[in-house]
């Protein structure tokens, strides 16, 4: 079955972690480590690479481009100005150009695009050869230096925006930061270019106050790209059945994320250091049945099948170390229909949840 990766941080896997992801991925994992290795995000643990992805069946992918202003009380590092995060980000966008201009991806800017290239995958049987779909996005909004140049990341093909990652953005509280902190006085013009432009609001690492504010003053599509439920798992990373439900009244996707940490059912504390997942539980304690449970209490929440989908936050969340046990390559985002399966789900439910509901989507938003 063919799968859309609604969060693959990709160029941060390639350019951030130094990974040729061009190469099978028995490569990318025995590379020598240099001397800026990441010890928390192992070559050896790496879970995509595009000839993994062809051999996965993930036709499209959600990318992402990341430039992150440090703050103080920021939980990640990031970058001392404005204008190196805008820079690092375009570098993120030039990597997406470089692998379609290979042949190695297809950036998919319209719902055309979009709908011809899972014509080719669906038709194809044996996919090592094919361009996987790119569609790209911005995680955390630092990059864009003021609202107005909304409109020349769009031109460059950018489609989705979210307003934060971790810590306090230029345009709102994110991850880290509690849920009462709300968007920033810049929001505002931000969201209104976004909308004019046709830019998707993606709803991830939102606060709570930012989320529930953007959906007041935003009139355009919304989505979650990698966001999970707070019913199951406590903590601010996931977002309550008021947010889940406006995001389905809005018509939107919501991604479930791969991060074991979301899975976790006794939580975290977002907001003070994060430990070493070792140290806290044994990777065999999270399963994909772990992961259903999102999907399925997503589906409950709907009334349907419509709004749920994979969204793997795929190597941002740490690699294979990061992911539910039996997860070690994006193949095994297969086995997610196995287990729907089991639970009884019908074979157009699965394939809504494994690529139709992002296809839905993004053929809806998309430009014609």
């Amino acid at each position: 079955m063919l799968i859309i990766d609604g969060d693959y941080p990709m160029a941060f896997g390639a350019m951030d972690l130094n990974r040729d992801l061009a190469l099978p991925i028995e490569e990318v994992r025995r590379a020598k480590p240099d001397r800026f290795a990441s010890a928390s995000c192992p070559d050896s643990e790496t879970m995509a690479s595009l000839p993994e992805m062809r051999l996965a069946k993930i036709a499209v992918a959600l990318v992402k481009v990341v430039g992150r202003l440090h703050r103080p009380k920021n939980p990640l590092w990031g970058y001392r100005s404005a204008e190196a995060a805008h820079a690092a980000a375009q570098a993120h966008l030039a990597y997406y150009r470089i692998l379609a201009e290979r042949g190695q991806a297809r950036i998919l800017r319209t719902a055309r695009e979009l709908s011809k290239h899972l014509q080719t995958w669906s038709q194809t049987e044996d996919c090592r050869q094919l361009p996987v779909g790119l569609i790209l996005g911005m995680e955390g909004a630092d990059p864009i230096l003021s609202p107005d140049q909304i409109h020349e990341w769009w031109e460059q093909g950018l489609r989705v925006v979210s307003l934060s990652h971790y810590g306090i953005s230029t345009y709102c509280h994110g991850t880290g930061t509690g849920v009462s902190g709300g968007l920033l006085p810049p929001a505002k013009a931000l969201l209104e270019e976004m909308h004019s432009s046709g830019m998707i609001l993606d709803l991830t690492h939102a606060s709570d106050a930012s989320a529930y504010q953007a959906l007041e003053m935003f009139g355009g599509p919304v989505l979650a790209s990698h966001q999970n439920c707070r019913a199951l798992v406590p903590g601010e990373r996931q977002f309550p059945d008021p947010l889940l439900r406006a995001i389905i009244q809005r018509e939107g996707v919501v991604g479930v994320s791969m991060d074991s940490w979301m899975l976790y059912k006794p939580g975290l504390d977002w907001g003070s250091p994060i430990p070493p997942r070792s140290t806290v539980f044994p990777r065999e304690a999270i399963s994909l049945e772990d992961y259903a449970d999102h999907v399925d209490y997503l589906c409950q929440l709907a009334g349907n099948s419509r709004h749920a989908a994979i969204g793997g936050d795929t190597d941002g969340q740490g690699g294979s170390g990061g992911a539910p046990s039996g997860v070690e390559t994006v193949r095994d985002y297969q086995k997610v229909a196995a287990v729907l399966e089991r639970r009884g789900y019908s074979s157009d439910d699965i394939a809504n949840v494994m690529y139709r509901n992002w296809q839905r989507f993004f053929e809806t938003w998309l430009p014609a």
